[in-house]
């Protein structure tokens, strides 16, 4: 069986919060004549957790039969300079042949640019174990940061990334993306269109055994309509509440139709917790929950009635699509999904399955809450299952490393 390195700072197992594609697809890589061992950070993000003991340097774990080798690197909190030192404080780890020396040599390294310096890690370990390189291109560093407002193109910063990005590329017998349009951005860089991949995010189908339908409720009381995930700058959670805030206005008295659920944690939590005060959204319109682990997220999803995501209206961001992990998780519990997105891909609208409605905007917002509360439960059922039959035949998680795996062969075969 051959041995994939896939090098991704902020990888996880189900037993923390967030997303865990990686240990999702190396579940599945063994059927298709392949083995990864993740390489991930040892603090959390972003909790701030450390996983090692004092003086422990590193440590090799498994997981549900994946192996995880966790690199020590300094704690923070947020997105600040404490950050950016864990970024260097990785890739300067995972160079150092002590620290890996648990694993067997690879046939193979896959460099995850959640930040490019563990691409680059990646790319100086294949070099040195004389295996190809695969660039997996998470975030479109530093387009992305540009088109948020966090960087100034045509800066220094930005010219060294636009630099190390584009060596990146170059160098990679592949180059996986997420996103279905980033090709796009890549080609133009200098990269044949053809060593550009598609590989969405996904999810597991197995954490979801047969759709069972919402529990049945009395009339008097309120739909559950359900977010987890981050609540941070990127995730337009103020649109939402402004929009509950208008809910609430619409129904003059008579009660709330809907309860928004609102599970997970981030920078802006505080903040969101602020304005649904200022609107008067009490417990009975808007809950405020923590975050809980990915393993916890299927039985979680059997409470709610209805899902809803939000991103912020940033066209240029996301003129290369989205592939949000708990899109995916959202239909695979077969339940009808409210998106407020103008991104060029729509998995909601592509499977029938909910409303699409433009992003910032309030009132549309409102007005799809009110009209999924107005929907029979045997209208919502048929839209959920819809979403649920798009995840068996596009992004089941099986399929995704059946991808991964033809890749890698692909790239195997070159290199003989």
């Amino acid at each position: 069986m051959k041995h994939v390195w896939i090098l991704n700072h902020y990888a996880k197992h189900p037993d923390s919060a967030g997303g865990v594609r990686h240990f999702q697809l190396a579940r599945h890589l063994p059927a298709h004549g392949w083995r990864a061992s993740l390489i991930a950070a040892s603090v959390d993000h972003p909790s701030g957790h450390q996983r090692l003991e004092e003086g422990e340097p590193a440590r090799l774990e498994s997981f549900d039969g994946v192996d995880f080798l966790w690199l020590r690197t300094s704690a923070y909190r947020g997105n600040g300079g404490g950050r950016m030192k864990s970024m260097l404080e990785y890739a300067r780890q995972a160079i150092r042949p002590a620290r890996l020396a648990g694993l067997e040599r690879p046939d193979l390294i896959i460099g995850s640019s959640v930040h490019p310096f563990a691409a680059l890690a990646g790319w100086w370990l294949a070099r040195r174990h004389r295996v190809p390189f695969v660039f997996e291109v998470r975030d479109l560093w530093p387009q992305t940061l540009i088109d948020m407002g966090r960087l100034r193109d045509g800066s220094p910063a930005t010219r060294a990334m636009r630099t190390l990005e584009t060596f990146l590329y170059r160098r990679a017998w592949r180059v996986l993306t997420l996103l279905p349009r980033a090709r796009d951005y890549i080609v133009p860089r200098g990269v044949p269109a053809e060593r550009v991949v598609w590989l969405s995010n996904g999810v597991d189908l197995d954490d979801y055994p047969d759709p069972v339908p919402p529990p049945r409720r009395p009339p008097e009381m309120p739909l559950s309509l359900m977010y987890f995930g981050g609540h941070g700058e990127a995730n337009g959670l103020e649109v939402l509440l402004e929009a509950m805030g208008r809910v609430k206005a619409m129904q003059q008295g008579t009660g709330a139709p809907v309860q928004l659920r609102l599970i997970g944690e981030g920078p802006a939590k505080e903040a969101l917790q602020r304005q649904a005060t200022r609107l008067g959204l009490d417990g009975r319109w808007v809950r405020f929950e923590p975050a809980v682990p990915k393993r916890e997220i299927p039985a979680l999803a059997r409470e709610a009635d209805a899902f809803v995501i939000t991103v912020r209206d940033l066209p240029r961001l996301y003129r290369f699509g989205i592939s949000m992990n708990k899109l995916f998780d959202y239909m695979a519990a077969a339940r009808p999904v409210i998106i407020a997105s103008a991104a060029v891909n729509d998995p909601v609208s592509d499977a029938g399955a909910g409303i699409t409605v433009p992003p910032e905007d309030p009132e549309a917002l409102a007005e799809a809450i009110l009209a999924l509360v107005a929907l029979s439960p045997e209208e919502r059922a048929v839209q959920g299952l819809a979403g649920r039959e798009h995840m068996e035949s596009v992004y089941d998680y099986r399929i995704l490393a059946g991808r991964l795996a033809g890749v890698m062969n692909d790239v195997m075969e070159e290199e003989r």
